[in-house]
């Protein structure tokens, strides 16, 4: 080869008596074949070889095996996000005039999508408080496609009893997704309790850095991961492979974060429910919180984030907001460092007064993400920012 040929051509060396420890990066958008055949089956099937990144790649798929087995899945699309994620699965499963049943606490991105899809298509939703299973069947109508869930609520930690509203989902013939990004498969698998798709936003405990964005879409059945890779595809929502490796090296340490975000909790929800500048906290493993003995029978732990309530509204609410130092006033939550936002004022600014009662959102809610930093640290930062009220 000449030159300019030499120089465009480079080949990476196939280890032969070696293997790499961590997935490699293939930061690759295009794959070549030596079979025009191949390629084009390629084209039309993820099991058929990597194409094009858009399609599949090494990288990541490595990430979608990963969170596929650990929510016992049988198959895992990645997106760039998990608001990708629940459009995925959203777009490709609804049509003109279907209706979906959803709680009534949802992730702010989340109810946006839905309000987005009954203006533009016709979809309806109705929402449902969460306390009782026989919501499902009440609610449901002949054009019902879609019960929608979260494990625990975002922001107000609300826990639904999973396994007995995914049987109600079933037994009404509905296709039963759940959004598990506050607990993770460290906390619960909710492929073992009847639920058809997982979806988790990568951008918080998966990650868990605040350095990526990304989302993972799961599957109990295969027909359905196919019709949703299909239309993934063509959306365009895959990730960057340097997005899903950082994902993959959050996830080796999932399990240990998970366990100081929870500890962390514990100890912050005690002190902060004692504290008279506060009315109420919500954290599911909180003595006073309505679904404790729901989320003792499907969680492992009680999660990193809790909500809690200031007396004086939403001037408190701002105040302490700003008063933190060492904890973040951020949107986004799930990294190692501590984060807090109020609700009502920025993550779920498009629900309207109404729409902030039925989620349980007040003036004073604060949403408060619990890192994996000294306990002691963030008290002493909570507690001095409460007194300016």
């Amino acid at each position: 080869m000449r030159p300019f040929t030499r120089a465009v051509h480079v080949t990476a060396p196939t280890p032969s008596n070696s293997r790499p420890v961590s997935v490699p990066i293939f930061q690759t958008s295009n794959f070549a074949f030596d079979d025009p055949d191949a390629l084009a089956e390629a084209l039309e099937s993820p099991d058929s070889g990597f194409v094009y990144t858009r399609y599949g790649n090494p990288t990541i798929r490595a990430l979608e095996e990963l969170v596929s087995g650990l929510e016992g899945g049988v198959a895992a699309v990645c997106t760039a996000s998990g608001m990708a994620a629940i459009s995925a699965v959203l777009l490709s499963t609804l049509r003109t005039g279907d209706h979906v049943i959803a709680q009534n606490c949802l992730y702010g991105g989340t109810s946006a999508m839905f309000d987005d899809l009954a203006a533009r298509f016709g979809v309806d939703v109705t929402y449902i408080a969460g306390d009782d299973p026989a919501e499902v069947a009440a609610a449901a109508r002949p054009t019902t496609r879609m019960l929608y869930l979260e494990t625990i609520a975002n922001p107000v930690t609300r826990v639904v009893d999973l396994p007995a509203f995914l049987a109600a989902g079933r037994a009404a013939g509905l296709l039963t997704v759940v959004d598990n990004t506050f607990a993770t498969p460290m906390l619960c698998r909710p492929i073992e309790h009847g639920a058809d798709v997982v979806l988790h936003s990568a951008t918080k405990y998966l990650g868990g850095h605040s350095d990526v964005t990304g989302g993972v879409l799961v599957f109990a059945d295969d027909d359905r991961y196919r019709q949703v890779w299909h239309h993934a595809m063509e959306l365009g929502a895959a990730p960057d492979p340097f997005a899903a490796w950082l994902t993959i090296r959050g996830i080796q340490t999932l399990p240990l974060r998970m366990r100081q975000h929870c500890a962390n909790a514990a100890v912050l929800a005690e002190r902060l429910a004692a504290h008279p500048a506060v009315g109420s906290v919500r954290w599911p493993g909180h003595a006073d919180h309505p679904d404790r003995e729901v989320a003792r029978g499907h969680l492992s732990d009680f999660g990193g984030v809790l909500a809690f309530d200031l007396l004086d509204g939403r001037e408190a609410g701002h105040a302490f907001t700003k008063g933190v130092r060492l904890v973040k006033l951020a949107a986004s939550l799930g990294g190692v460092e501590s984060t807090v936002v109020h609700p009502a004022s920025s993550t779920h600014r498009q629900l309207d007064a109404e729409a902030l009662r039925a989620a349980g959102i007040g003036e004073g809610t604060v949403r408060l993400s619990v890192g994996i930093e000294d306990v002691e640290d963030l008290w002493d930062d909570l507690a001095e920012a409460l007194p300016a009220l």
